[in-house]
């Protein structure tokens, strides 16, 4: 069984658990799948949008599917809420892959 498959199972028993989905994209990404990732990134947004990880690798996404604007806005949705919570390491992160964009 390999990764992707061995999260999926796991998925199946802890079912919107945003760690093991968001460990799911991140295969998916590897495997060079990047619908299925970005699917998953918006799933966990959708139910936790506070889970900040999930801002940057969907914005990557969609940076190498040549959607600078929606990569823009996803980062600037992320550093909204990394503000929120108090993660500066995520907020610069996202601050500086927002502005290699905007400059």
């Amino acid at each position: 069984m390999n990764r992707i498959e061995k999260l999926e199972a796991m998925l199946q028993e802890h079912s919107g658990d945003a760690f093991l989905t968001h460990a799911l994209a991140l295969e998916y990404v590897k495997a060079g799948d990047d619908g299925k990732a970005a699917d998953l990134f918006e799933a966990i947004l959708a139910d936790n949008p506070d889970y900040v990880g999930s801002y940057y690798h969907l914005g990557k996404l969609r940076e190498r599917k040549g959607d600078e604007p929606g990569a823009i806005a996803v980062y600037k949705k992320g550093m909204e809420i990394a503000r929120k919570l108090g993660e500066q390491h995520a907020y610069n992160e996202l601050r500086a892959a927002c502005e290699y964009l905007e400059f």
